[in-house]
C-alpha cells in the first residue's frame, strides 16, 4: 500500500515537472524575452511600437478613400453609360420614352417591309431587331462622339480665354461668360449653362460635375481639378489654366500620332471585317441560285445566323485592339 502511494506520488511529479518544463518556461521566457527587447530597445524600438497604431491608420484611411473614389467612379461611369447621358451627350434634347417609341416604330415598319417583299419571318425578325434596337443606339453614340470631339478640339481655347481675362482682371465668373458668347459651338451652350448653374446659387464644383455629366472628356475633369485646388489652396490660376492648355494640346499632339501610327491597323481591319460581306454581295450577284439556298432554305438561315454571329465577334475583336484612348 504504501508502495503504490509512493509510486503515484513520484508519477504526479515527473508529470507536473515535465509539463512544467514543457509549456511554462518557454511562454514565460518569450514573454520576458520580448518585454525585455521592447525596454531595452531604447527610443528606437518604443517609437516602432508607438507608430505602429498610426501606420495602420493611416493605410486603412488610403484604403477607404481608394474604395470610395472605385465607386463614385463607378457611380459615374454607370450614370454617363445610361441612355439619357448619351442622348444629352448627342445634343439631343429628346426623352427617353421618345427615343424607345420611335426605335419601337423603325423595328415595326423594317419588319412589315421585309415580309412584303417575301423573305423568311426569322430574317424579318432579325432585321427587325437591328433597326430597332443598334441603328438608333448606333446614331445616337456617333452623333455624341462627333460632339464630344468638336467640344475637346476647342477646350485649349477656351482655357486661353480664361486665362486672358484673369490677366486682364477679369473674375473667372465673367471669363466664362466670354466662352459662352463667342466660343463655337458645342462648347458655348456647354459653358452658357455652366455660368446659368453658378448663378442660379451652385458651386463651381457642382456646375462644372454637372457639364462633365454632358460632357465625359479627361479635358473637363482637369478643368475641375485645376478650379478645386486653387479654390482651397490658392495660387495662380492664370498659370495653372495655362499648364492646362498646353497639357490639353498635347494630348490632342499625342492622339494624332497614334492615329498616324495605327493608320495601317485600322486599314487591316476594314479590309477583313469587309471582305466576307463583299464576297458573298458579289456571289449573290453573280450566281444568285448559287447563294439561293442559303435564304430559301431554314438551314441557310442557321448558317447566315452563326456566320453574322462570328463576324460580329471578329470585328468587335479588332475593334478593340485599334481602339487606343489617351
Amino acid at each position: 500500500m504504501l508502495a503504490t502511494l509512493l509510486i503515484a506520488v513520484l508519477g504526479f511529479i515527473v508529470i507536473a515537472g515535465v509539463g512544467f518544463a514543457l509549456f511554462s518556461p518557454a511562454g514565460a521566457d518569450a514573454k520576458t524575452l520580448k518585454r525585455a527587447q521592447v525596454i531595452a530597445g531604447g527610443a528606437e524600438a518604443r517609437e516602432a511600437v508607438r507608430r505602429r497604431p498610426g501606420v495602420t491608420a493611416q493605410e486603412q484611411r488610403r484604403k477607404q478613400i481608394l474604395r470610395t473614389l472605385k465607386e463614385q467612379d463607378r457611380q459615374s461611369k454607370k450614370a454617363r453609360l445610361s441612355l439619357e447621358a448619351r442622348l444629352k451627350q448627342a445634343g439631343l434634347s429628346m426623352k427617353v420614352s421618345t427615343f424607345w417609341m420611335l426605335s419601337a416604330a423603325l423595328a415595326a415598319v423594317v419588319l412589315l417591309l421585309v415580309l412584303v417583299l417575301g423573305r423568311s419571318p426569322l430574317i424579318a425578325i432579325g432585321l427587325a431587331f437591328a433597326a430597332g434596337l443598334g441603328a438608333p443606339r448606333w446614331v445616337v453614340g456617333f452623333l455624341g462622339a462627333k460632339r464630344i470631339k468638336k467640344f475637346t478640339e476647342a477646350f485649349p481655347d477656351a482655357m486661353d480665354i480664361v486665362v486672358r481675362g484673369i490677366k486682364s482682371g477679369l473674375p473667372v465668373h465673367d471669363s466664362l461668360r466670354v466662352i459662352g458668347k463667342e466660343a463655337p459651338e458645342p462648347l458655348a451652350s456647354q459653358f452658357n449653362r455652366l455660368v446659368e448653374s453658378i448663378g442660379m446659387g451652385m458651386t463651381i464644383d457642382q456646375a462644372l460635375e454637372k457639364m462633365y455629366d454632358e460632357m465625359p472628356t479627361p479635358e473637363v475633369r482637369f478643368f475641375a481639378i485645376v478650379l478645386a485646388i486653387q479654390a482651397k489652396t490658392g495660387g495662380n490660376l492664370a498659370e495653372a489654366l495655362g499648364n492646362l492648355s498646353t497639357v490639353i494640346r498635347s494630348r490632342k499632339l499625342m492622339r494624332e500620332k497614334v492615329k498616324a501610327l495605327s493608320a495601317e491597323a485600322v486599314a487591316s481591319a476594314a479590309i477583313i471585317g469587309s471582305l466576307p460581306p463583299a464576297v458573298a454581295l458579289l456571289i449573290f450577284v453573280t450566281s444568285p441560285d448559287y447563294m439561293a439556298p442559303l435564304f430559301n432554305d431554314p438551314r441557310g438561315h442557321i448558317l447566315l445566323m452563326i456566320g453574322g454571329f462570328w463576324m460580329t465577334l471578329g470585328v468587335l475583336s479588332m475593334r478593340k485592339m485599334i481602339n487606343f484612348k489617351l
